[in-house]
């Protein structure tokens, strides 16, 4: 499935809202760049809904990594939220759990 993804703010984050399967093809520098242009922007929480992501590869884990590494290297951070059961599984092999703070939704993000 093709990943499409909107993007939002409000004055608690940047969001970025991904659709379809994250494996880091040709969408991928596009999302780094959403990143990039949030930290220009002075951005300093960012928040992936990953409400609608089917799938993950190595290269979409790599990519969201890569986009948490720019967040932190300004002294921001990168939530996850609504991961699939599957997704959820994979970030927990990985041992992403472990890296990214999860929330089941965005609500849940925004009551913190």
């Amino acid at each position: 499935m093709k990943l499409t993804y909107q993007t939002g703010k409000d004055d608690k984050a940047h969001y970025l809202y991904i659709k379809g399967d994250l494996i880091g093809d040709e969408v991928g520098p596009k999302l780094v760049e959403v990143v990039s242009d949030a930290i220009q922007e002075g951005a300093k929480t960012f928040v992936i809904d990953l409400s609608e992501v089917r799938y993950i590869s190595s290269s979409g884990i790599g990519l969201l990594i890569t986009m948490l590494t720019k967040m932190r290297n300004v002294d921001g951070e990168v939530y996850l939220t609504s991961p699939s059961d599957h997704v959820k599984k994979l970030l927990i092999i990985t041992k992403l759990n472990n890296i990214f703070t999860v929330f089941d939704s965005i609500e849940d993000f925004r009551n913190q």
